[in-house]
């Protein structure tokens, strides 16, 4: 008898782990992260056009502004940060103001926040720092006017370093927050 139960257990535990697919979408925009090399390999230029390819394919997103204004502040997407520090840099604050004043115009847009940072550091603290990177700029995008629903984080650490290396330059490179459009 223990032995049927153990049984029915194990089946009805194998059908409630096989009814959550949306694991699967939380896999996908691990995809979208390999724009992460492109995007810092050549500057922000070359990683507008790689970060804006996903979009072109939504209708309703390609018609909220972000193609048109491809070689404005909407086509930079990575905000940078110094050694250590989590606060953005004033020279950052008209992109946020302008992805802020986009997705506020355009409710129905949502974006990823991806913190990242250099390979300096314990895997936990990076992964701490990254977040609280990206909690910076999801802050500075809430007030002004971004609704917490259109915002997503996350910290990847010095796990996806845009830029291998072994000095500043590189460094430098990788300690960033990405901001992603999702379809």
């Amino acid at each position: 008898m223990k032995r049927i139960v153990s049984i029915a257990c194990l089946v009805a535990g194998a059908f409630l782990l096989a009814g959550c697919p949306k694991k699967s979408t939380v896999v996908e925009p691990t995809a979208a992260g390999t724009q992460v090399p492109g995007a810092g390999g050549a500057g922000a230029g070359s990683g507008a056009s790689t970060s804006t390819s996903p979009l072109g394919g939504g209708g309703s997103v390609s018609g909220a502004g972000l193609g048109a204004d491809s070689t404005g502040a909407l086509a930079h997407r990575i905000i940078y940060f110094d050694f250590d520090k989590s606060e953005i840099k004033p020279e950052f604050a008209d992109l946020v103001a302008a992805h802020a004043k986009n997705l506020s115009s355009h409710p129905n847009l949502k974006i990823r926040l991806e913190g990242n940072t250099d390979e300096r550091g314990t895997r936990e603290y990076n992964i701490g720092l990254g977040e609280r990177r990206a909690q910076a700029v999801r802050r500075a995008l809430m007030l002004q006017g971004v609704a917490a629903t259109q915002i997503t984080t996350v910290s990847y650490g010095a796990e996806r370093p845009a830029v291998e290396g072994d000095d500043e330059s590189a460094w430098a490179q990788n300690r960033r927050v990405e901001l992603v459009y999702l379809p």
